[in-house]
């Protein structure tokens, strides 16, 4: 029996019964919350923000030192953001790509490169020694081109990976089918030193590693204000109670900075996915994926893709929303508009699984910066740390953005904060509406040399002054 080719509305139907939740949290295994904090306390160490850069901050305090009194202060329930809600790609990089390490920091790139696959290979260590069962699989990924620009520019890509040491393998047509079929896809570059895990059941094992080993945590506690003026700690003011710290960790994400200087170093940019209902062995043999690898594709509106453990495929991607004015909104992680364009996207990719539906749909939101990536640094004569701007590659580097803050908060001038990334902040984004406009002007350019492979004038300026914006 044949199926007919779906007409071009058929992607809506797929829609119709979609739960409007992220997938990874919508699960009966949720912890149950933890108290808020309703009395005053204090601590040795505060870390505000319970996802996983807070969590590995914790972790790694305590278990160098035991006897110190950590204190997590998470304002909703701990991994309910971004480290929920992300698609679960392990990256072994701490810069957002060896590409994007290589051309703002040539010098370092060696440095970055390697630090990166320290961090990657202890990040492993560390989930075997407290006993997170999160799916880590060192699984690989697959990018794939759908353009001659783009096969282009996976083997730009492969000769750099060549040139620090890393693995890498070009794919022509008839090799990437053995990855994936689709008929939008014609080269690919394999990566065998990438990892794929569960999002929730990292950041849930992390919590759980946490108290083991005596951290509080306090869920549903925000901290509204952060004052340094009390002798010899940091006071940080929750609804019902104040801690008075004698250090402070901030993890806080895109969420409104405690510290003034912070408010201009990255905006919030909204990053949307779907998840398939479970398929059968047969339906994933009809895409040729066979393997347990995730898949990227290559443009600058790139779609990342996986398969869960009941075989559903997660699909996100293209859209990067900013809303005007840095909104930080729970309904901003709703976008039908965004939902049509996927499963559309989808049925192109894959027109072998017509008729397929989707079960989840949500969003999440990414600290982005005009790096791209992470930068850390202190405040208060060095009471205060901070580790943020992971622009959605941080899954992985969260570890290493945790180890430099209590670098930063011991006094210790170790190797991880060498780097001109750790010792020198982004440049920072411009007010309204030149923002607004500005990140508007990249998306629209962005998504023209996806169609036409050229770089515009906007983007070769943005190139020139190091800046720039990607999901």
């Amino acid at each position: 029996m044949t199926t007919a080719a779906p007409r071009p509305t058929d992607h809506r139907n797929r829609l119709r019964d979609t739960k409007a939740a992220p997938y990874w949290l919508d699960r009966p295994e949720y912890p149950t919350p933890l108290p808020r904090l309703t009395a005053d306390t204090t601590c040795d160490l505060a870390v505000v923000g319970g996802g996983y850069t807070g969590l590995w901050t914790a972790l790694l305090a305590k278990r160098a030192r035991p006897e110190r009194d950590v204190l997590v202060l998470e304002q909703n329930t701990c991994g309910h953001a971004a480290s929920g809600r992300n698609g679960g790609f392990c990256s072994p990089s701490i810069t957002h790509g060896l590409a994007n390490g290589a051309d703002r920091w040539p010098t370092e790139a060696r440095l970055l490169h390697r630090l990166g696959m320290e961090n990657f290979d202890a990040f492993r260590r560390d989930l075997d020694t407290h006993g997170i069962d999160c799916g880590f699989m060192r699984s690989g990924k697959v990018t794939t081109a759908a353009t001659p620009w783009q096969a282009e520019g996976l083997k730009g890509a492969h000769a750099l990976a060549r040139r620090y040491g890393e693995q890498a393998m070009l794919l022509d047509r008839d090799e990437l089918r053995s990855y994936v079929d689709s008929p939008l896809w014609t080269a690919g570059l394999w990566s065998p030193d990438y990892a794929l895990l569960d999002p929730a059941r990292l950041v849930w094992g992390l919590r759980a590693a946490c108290l083991d080993l005596g951290v509080r945590i306090a869920e549903r506690t925000e901290v509204t204000a952060l004052t340094t003026r009390h002798a010899g700690r940091v006071r940080l003011t929750t609804p019902y109670a104040a801690v008075g710290a004698r250090q402070v960790a901030l993890a806080t994400n895109i969420y409104r900075p405690l510290l003034k200087r912070l408010s201009l170093t990255m905006i919030p940019v909204y990053d949307y996915a779907l998840t398939t209902e479970p398929l059968s062995n047969e339906q994933l043999a009809a895409i040729g994926w066979s393997g347990e690898h995730g898949i990227t594709d290559a443009g600058n509106q790139f779609h990342y893709l996986r398969k869960t453990d009941d075989n559903r495929i997660l699909f996100g991607g293209y859209d990067a929303i900013y809303h005007y004015g840095n909104r930080v909104e729970e309904r901003l992680t709703q976008r039908p508009a965004t939902f049509d364009v996927l499963a559309a996207q989808f049925a192109e990719a894959f027109p072998a699984l017509a008729g397929v539906r989707f079960s989840h749909s949500w969003g999440g939101v990414i600290d982005s910066t005009t790096r791209f990536c992470m930068f850390a640094g202190t405040a208060a004569r060095g009471r205060i740390s901070y580790a943020l701007g992971f622009t959605g590659l941080g899954v992985g580097a969260t570890r290493y953005g945790a180890q430099v803050m209590l670098d930063l908060l011991s006094g210790r001038r170790t190797e991880r904060l060498r780097p001109a990334m750790i010792r020198r902040p982004p440049v920072p984004f411009p007010p309204e509406p030149v923002r607004y406009l500005g990140v508007e002007a990249t998306r629209w350019s962005m998504a023209r040399e996806d169609t036409h492979g050229h770089r515009n004038l906007w983007l070769r300026t943005l190139d020139r002054l190091g800046l720039g914006f990607d999901s």
